[in-house]
């Protein structure tokens, strides 16, 4: 199965993939690079595509279930202490521990948790700053995991075609990202599936 990106994609994200790597920039700017080759015309068994998302349905090695992972890329992510840097990053939805979690992968440092405020806008909805998430120990990812967090989110993805991400740093200053994220009902429904958020608790989408 193959799948295709418009040109001017494809060029930025080969681009990402030859920029100079800083140390303990490697492993995070390979799979980044891997992944983004794939959105751009790559074969790839066991995935499936939704507008600009992947969808993983590759078995896991252990369990046999579908991985069921939903992939997006920004072409360009840039940090505010190297502004002429550009880098690319991901946005993963996924179960982890039977949990739903979104993931944001960068290529460079983001900052630590403790001195970290995420923002992120769809289209023309509300935006939403200081929103409940941790940096990983590496501080390159950021997750949603809290319960309303998440479901808030994922309620403002319905129906958009375009995230902007802001993160704001002590240590490592201003990191964004634009996301294509058109596509998202299907991506959203495969990659939770085996971890489905509550209907109960989802808020009312905004308009």
């Amino acid at each position: 199965m193959r799948f295709y990106l418009p040109n001017r994609i494809l060029r930025l994200a080969r681009t990402g993939c030859k920029l100079r790597s800083r140390p303990g920039e490697v492993a995070v700017r390979v799979a980044l690079c891997v992944i983004g080759l794939a959105l751009a015309g790559c074969v790839s068994d066991g995935t499936l595509r939704s507008g600009s998302w992947q969808i993983d349905q590759r078995p896991d090695l252990i369990t046999g279930k579908p991985v069921a992972g939903a992939v997006t890329i920004a072409a360009q992510a840039s940090n505010s202490t190297d502004p002429l840097r550009v880098a690319m990053a991901s946005l993963q939805l996924t179960c982890f521990e039977n949990r739903p979690v979104a993931k944001i992968n960068f290529s460079f440092r983001i900052g630590s948790d403790r001195n970290t405020s995420f923002g992120y806008r769809f289209n023309d909805k509300p935006g939403h700053d200081a929103v409940e998430s941790r940096v990983l120990l590496g501080l390159r990812v950021i997750v949603i995991e809290d319960a309303a967090a998440l479901q808030q989110f994922v309620a403002d993805l319905h129906g958009a075609n375009r995230l902007v991400v802001r993160i704001r740093s002590l240590n490592a200053g201003t990191s964004t990202a634009v996301f294509p994220v058109d596509g998202s009902d299907q991506a959203i429904e495969a990659a939770y599936r085996e971890c489905p958020l509550s209907p109960a608790q989802e808020p009312r989408r905004t308009t």
